[in-house]
């Protein structure tokens, strides 16, 4: 037989995940931050607007379904040859 759940307890185990929900939201927070301050956004003058479709334009390009090579490898559209995921570095300018 079940064991009856009282609606005390299911209340003690919404407001538990409420804070894992809160940390999780933290931790992604941050991972982003430091991505944006390492990428030199966070000492840009970016409109909240500028931002928002940056990361807009992230999430697209990882949302993209793979594509099938014509040598039956899959390709993914973030993954760079040299092994490393994002856009491709570009070439310093010459002095």
């Amino acid at each position: 037989m079940a064991a009856k759940v009282s609606i005390a307890d299911i209340d003690t185990q919404i407001e538990k995940l409420r804070e894992r929900r809160k940390l999780l939201i933290v931790k992604s927070a941050d991972r982003f931050a430091r991505a944006a301050t390492k990428a030199g956004l966070a000492e840009m003058e970016l409109s909240d607007e500028d931002i928002d479709r940056i990361f807009e334009e992230i999430a697209a390009r990882f949302r993209k379904a793979p594509t099938k090579k014509t040598n039956g490898e899959t390709a993914w559209p973030h993954k760079q040859t040299n092994g490393e995921i994002g856009a491709a570095a570009e070439a310093p300018h010459g002095n």
